[in-house]
Order: C-alpha cells, then sequence, then structure tokens
C-alpha cells in the first residue's frame, strides 16, 4: 500500500489501456448525457462531430476508474477535497484504444493534521495516437506513515 510518502512530484504513474465501446457509450449516455451526438447516430453524423461520441463525463469516468485500479485502491487515499479542472480535449469515439497516466504535480503535508498529506494528481487520457483527450486535476489526501 502506497501512502504520501511514497509518491514523488513528478512522478507518472502508467495506469494502462482499454477499449471504450460504442456499448458503452451509449449505455452512459443514455442514463447521464442523453444529448443527440452521444445516442442518437443520425443526429451525431450530422454534428461538429460526425458520428457519436462519449460523453466528456464518461471520459472523466473511465480516467477515474483506471487510476482507481491501478493506484488508488493500493494506496492510502481518503478522498479529494475536489477537483480543480476538468478540460476535454479531443472527442472519445466508439472503439478507441485509450490509456491513462496519472501524473504527481505536487504535495504538501497538512499544517493542521500530521497523519495526512495533499497530493495534487494530473489525470490524463490519451487516444491509440498518443493525442491527449482528457485533462482532471484534483487534490487528494494521503495518509502519512506515522513514526513508531
Amino acid at each position: 500500500m502506497r501512502h504520501f510518502e511514497d509518491f514523488s512530484i513528478g512522478e507518472i504513474i502508467d495506469c494502462g489501456t482499454r477499449v471504450v465501446t460504442k456499448a458503452q457509450i451509449l449505455a452512459f449516455a443514455r442514463e447521464f448525457d442523453p444529448q443527440p451526438f452521444h445516442i442518437d447516430e443520425a443526429a451525431a453524423a450530422k454534428s461538429r462531430y460526425g458520428g457519436i461520441i462519449a460523453s466528456g463525463l464518461h471520459s472523466c469516468a473511465i480516467a477515474m476508474r483506471m487510476a482507481v485500479d491501478e493506484c488508488l485502491n493500493d494506496s492510502s487515499n481518503v478522498g479529494s477535497p475536489g477537483f480543480d479542472s476538468i478540460r476535454f480535449l479531443k472527442p472519445l469515439r466508439p472503439e478507441a484504444q485509450v490509456s491513462m497516466k496519472l501524473r504527481i504535480t505536487d504535495k504538501a503535508p497538512s499544517t493542521s493534521k500530521p497523519d495526512r498529506g495533499r497530493i495534487d494528481l494530473a489525470f490524463e487520457l490519451y487516444d491509440a495516437g498518443a493525442d491527449l483527450i482528457l485533462e482532471m486535476r484534483a487534490k487528494s489526501i494521503f495518509l502519512r506513515r506515522m513514526a513508531s
């Protein structure tokens, strides 16, 4: 299990790859973001995107899942006070293979709670051509290893 001290500023954690299917895009969008360019083939074809694209929120959820699976579930992460920014840089299309990197951009021990510290994270979701699709920046709280 990784604690606050185990993360280094500048560290990049490779969170692997996955394929995002059309069925996944449609299912997410129908439930959470039913705009025509996410759920209607004909409307999406006439849109500026030229076809179905994933909801930006779906892209966020995918990046989060990949970070949880690769890193956060095996850490002392106790939650987040929130995201500082979310940028949708390129549409996520059906059957795209995406990769995710979690970058440690800053960290600081808590001044009020010595058992924890804040780590600033950049979630970076890329397509197969290594183009950045999504960037999210968040702060997360991790427990520290306490001296015995």
